[in-house]
């Protein structure tokens, strides 16, 4: 089965896009559209806008069996050896340097054809592809999920309800989000220090993380890389985090889900760990290589119009009063101004010397629901306790930060 989903909307999802989340088309332009042929009612109405805009499409079309569009599908990983996947063609190297801009729409035909590989080979095909994620993610670029009757299954929804969920939160002007993440942002931005309290539902035990955000940017989401949006971010210093933490909401990782998910922290890394369900795609994400025991990232979820929880990471780590961690690679402007100038990169390379930024060839969100009945307990920046109010975090009156962008800000 396929969606159906009017002309209309679909035109109105490409403006989103291509002008706010891109910034438009000009005539040197060349975007790069990828995806499964499934995802092609998108793909087709960006095409169209890409050309009658005077820019060139680059249609980079997704096997079926290959999670994302990575260096190699899921047939690799199966059937070659480690010595064969490295052998990546240059020119797959160089198309993605032509790019100038970058949409990637997923949705899968069938996850289960790119699930339960094996561990040795699928880890180097993460390590292949990470090179080429690393040149798009310097360049303009967006993510968007398109309704597909295999990712409905995985939600255990129907494909009718799925696509309307998706569509819905697609239809929203991202722009409302600035104003909404206003206090969240110049708070973080200003804070030294991030502290998590979970609570562990099998033990009742409180669990304490910590991490610092110290000279850290904090970046503030709406909708110009996640489409749709809704989170405030930063990158914490790698090595500083400490502590233990449990994440309860399910998670969809290559076509498995992942639930239920303890982690415990020294000196930055990760030195115990277990999933309730799904604890061997966790032990094959953090065994990924050295830079998959850290952390990357930590984030506030912002967005209280996702009318249902998914388990897609693009969806559920956006849900207001949530709170995520990503396994594996840092966020580089989080660390400098502009990290694809030469300036920026040799700053990013001191300071994954020196263990404050984390270089991966993961990065997988995993969340933890904060509001009533969730294992979230409470949120520090600093010695502020943040609040939730309308399913959103707020920061209260006589903490926030007042100026345009903050006191002292590095901006």
């Amino acid at each position: 089965m396929k969606p159906n989903i009017p002309r209309e909307k679909l035109e109105k999802w490409a403006d989103y896009l291509l002008d706010y989340s891109l910034g438009g088309v000009q005539k040197d332009d060349v975007i790069m559209l990828k995806g499964e042929h499934i995802t092609w009612p998108l793909l087709e109405v960006l095409q169209e806008k890409i050309i009658k805009a005077g820019g060139i499409p680059d249609m980079n079309l997704v096997a079926p069996d290959n999670d994302r569009g990575k260096v190699w599908s899921a047939a690799m990983a199966r059937y070659g050896t480690e010595e064969q996947i490295k052998r990546v063609p240059q020119w797959h190297i160089d198309r993605y340097k032509a790019m100038t801009k970058y949409i990637e729409v997923l949705g899968a035909e069938n996850p289960e054809l790119f699930a339960n590989l094996p561990e040795a080979t699928s880890q180097a095909v993460m390590r292949a592809d990470e090179p080429v994620k690393e040149i798009r993610l310097l360049k303009p670029w967006v993510l968007t999920l398109f309704p597909t009757q295999g990712f409905a299954d995985m939600e255990g929804m129907t494909l009718e309800r799925y696509t309307e969920v998706v569509v819905n939160a697609s239809m929203v002007d991202p722009r409302m989000l600035d104003e909404v993440e206003e206090d969240i942002y110049r708070l973080m931005d200003q804070s030294k220090q991030i502290r998590i309290v979970t609570e562990h539902p099998h033990t009742g035990k409180e669990l304490e993380l910590t991490m610092d955000i110290d000279q850290r940017f904090a970046i503030k989401c709406t909708g110009k890389r996640n489409f749709p949006d809704g989170e405030v971010f930063t990158s914490p210093n790698a090595d500083t985090v400490n502590g233990e933490i449990f994440v309860d909401l399910p998670v969809s990782f290559v076509g498995q889900t992942i639930q239920g998910i303890y982690l415990k922290f020294e000196n930055g890394k990760i030195i115990d760990y277990k999933a309730d369900t799904g604890h061997e795609t966790l032990q094959k994400i953090i065994e990924t290589d050295e830079g998959s025991h850290r952390l990357g990232e930590v984030a506030l979820g912002m967005n209280n119009g996702i009318e249902e929880v998914l388990k897609h990471p693009l969806f559920v780590e956006k849900v207001g009063g949530t709170l995520h961690i990503a396994i594996g690679a840092s966020y580089p402007e989080c660390y400098v101004k502009d990290p694809a100038s030469e300036e920026g990169r040799k700053l990013a390379d001191e300071l994954y010397k020196r263990g404050k930024l984390n270089r991966s060839a993961q990065h997988v969100d995993i969340v933890t629901d904060f509001r009533p009945g969730g294992s979230g307990r409470a949120v520090y920046l600093d010695d502020v306790k943040l609040d939730i109010k309308d399913n959103i975090w707020v920061v209260p009156e006589d903490h926030k930060v007042k100026g345009k962008f903050g006191i002292e800000s590095r901006w």
